[in-house]
């Protein structure tokens, strides 16, 4: 038996328990469909394909044996290469990376392994992450689905083409200033950044700010991806408080009468395109007929005073990057890197303060004046492949003007750790999607999935199909 590509990762995992398909037939087919579209997308930077199949014979002995395996037993996913997985290099997407396998999983894998997923491959980011597309020198550019012409946005965009191409159900992305909501608006998917320490991390990326995630086809898939990768554990530092109860339980339950906030405009001065601000007109719409309290909102929550002791945090990142030949790396990481080499011990200090002594001022609107707020999660439709990077290394200093538009609705809610998810309601005239984003108040993950999964009965976006699906024997010129 095949399965249809498209098929949710929860009802793959249903097959395969079934008895239907096993779990290497899943694989195959997923690899199979790598070999046709990452010659078009290069979505996919590395495969074992013999190690794959192992692991995917070893699921299926454990289920006939009538083992104990994870709710995704058999699935075949992909990690993001900026995250290690023991066995497998991690090059974060630079030339000047250290050759050799990793002698770990990074917790987020490890919980995806107890899930019983199939590890098949890591996927293309921009150089160590900060980009919100993807693209670098090592590896070459990542394209869309819907049109290759277009990124598919970043840091996760590899995982994000994976997906939205048919390759895998479900993908792993990290998010430190949209990396998991970006391309899953670029590419018709969900993504759900969860809470700050959510989901476990021995050292989380950017303070906390950066948190590990999936991309996925539907909110069913995100809420039960969430439930396996929030598993507490008791060795790490933070730890956010437990839900009431699983998250899948949450897909269909009723959110009750909302108050939501509707901002179509960017403290920033980030223009929104046309298509992207009627995105969040159409969802206010959507959302009164379902009988929430809808309002615009006319003033940014963001405090601009919070920019600089940012990107201080940001610039001093590079320090958690070890055996790393600085002399190989793109010259914006070079260049951000130096910045942060400037930065002593008693600014980096004054700027975490910062941070936290003005954040509250952006998350007390929630449960105050709204219970979400609705946003374009780009202010853009997709840009062209390549145009980014090659503006950061045009003026390798300064943060590319075309990557401020992209995370000038995302990169808040990383500073304040609140849970956002992007949902492909809309498309631009173009035929490329376009996400609206629904932010949630702090911990509040099970608010956002009951709504989102309301919108999705209502507003269902699964019978969309990207462009590459039908021109899949093609090669991009």
């Amino acid at each position: 038996m095949r399965a249809d590509p498209f098929t949710s990762a929860l009802d793959l995992a249903t097959l395969i328990r079934s008895g239907e398909l096993s779990p290497l037939e899943a694989l195959d087919a997923s690899l199979e469909r790598m070999d046709r579209l990452n010659p078009i997308l290069n979505a996919v930077v590395w495969r074992d394909d013999d190690k794959a199949r192992a692991d995917a014979k070893e699921v299926g002995r454990r289920l006939a044996a009538g083992e104990a395996v994870g709710p995704f037993a058999g699935v075949p996913t992909l990690v993001k290469d900026l995250t290690k997985v023991e066995g497998e290099p991690a090059t974060f997407g630079s030339l000047g990376a250290p050759e050799g396998a990793s002698d770990e999983d990074e917790l987020v894998v490890a919980a995806m392994r107890r899930a019983g997923f199939v590890l098949c491959g890591r996927t293309n980011t921009p150089e160590f992450g900060p980009l919100p597309v993807t693209e670098n020198t090592r590896y070459g550019i990542t394209r869309n689905p819907w049109d290759p012409a277009r990124s598919p946005g970043g840091s996760s965009g590899g995982s994000a083409a994976a997906v939205a191409g048919g390759m895998v159900p479900v993908a792993h992305g990290n998010d430190g200033g949209g990396s998991i909501r970006i391309p899953a608006s670029c590419c018709g998917l969900v993504g759900l950044k969860p809470s700050r320490w959510r989901v476990p991390s021995t050292t989380p990326g950017w303070l906390g700010m950066s948190v590990e995630g999936a991309l996925c086809r539907s909110v069913g898939d995100a809420a039960a991806v969430l439930d396996c990768l929030s598993v507490p554990n008791p060795l790490v530092w933070e730890q956010a408080p437990p839900p009431a109860r699983p998250y899948a339980t949450e897909v269909g339950a009723d959110p009750g009468r909302l108050r939501i906030a509707l901002l179509t405009t960017s403290v920033l001065g980030v223009e929104v395109e046309g298509p992207c601000r009627a995105a969040v007109e159409d969802a206010g719409r959507l959302l009164e007929e379902l009988g929430h309290h809808v309002e615009p909102l006319e003033e940014d929550p963001l405090d601009p005073a919070v920019i600089g002791p940012l990107l201080n945090i940001i610039n001093t990142s590079y320090a958690a990057y070890e055996g790393i030949d600085w002399g190989r790396v793109e010259p914006h990481n070079q260049a951000w890197r130096a910045a942060g080499l400037e930065i002593d011990a008693m600014t980096f200090v004054a700027s975490l303060n910062a941070l936290r002594r003005l954040t509250p001022r952006i998350v007390e609107h929630w449960g105050r004046d709204f219970d979400v707020l609705v946003t374009p999660t780009l202010a853009i439709e997709p840009p062209i492949a390549g145009e980014v990077l090659a503006e950061a290394h045009a003026r390798p200093g300064t943060p590319p003007l075309s990557a401020l538009v992209m995370v000038a609705f995302t990169a808040t809610y990383n500073l304040t750790g609140q849970p956002a998810v992007s949902l492909p309601l809309s498309q631009a005239p173009s035929g490329t999607p376009l996400g609206t984003q629904l932010v949630g108040g702090p911990w509040e993950e099970a608010t956002l999935i009951r709504l989102a999964s309301q919108l999705e009965a209502v507003a269902p976006w699964s019978i969309r199909r990207p462009r590459i699906a039908s021109t899949e024997g093609t090669e991009h010129e």
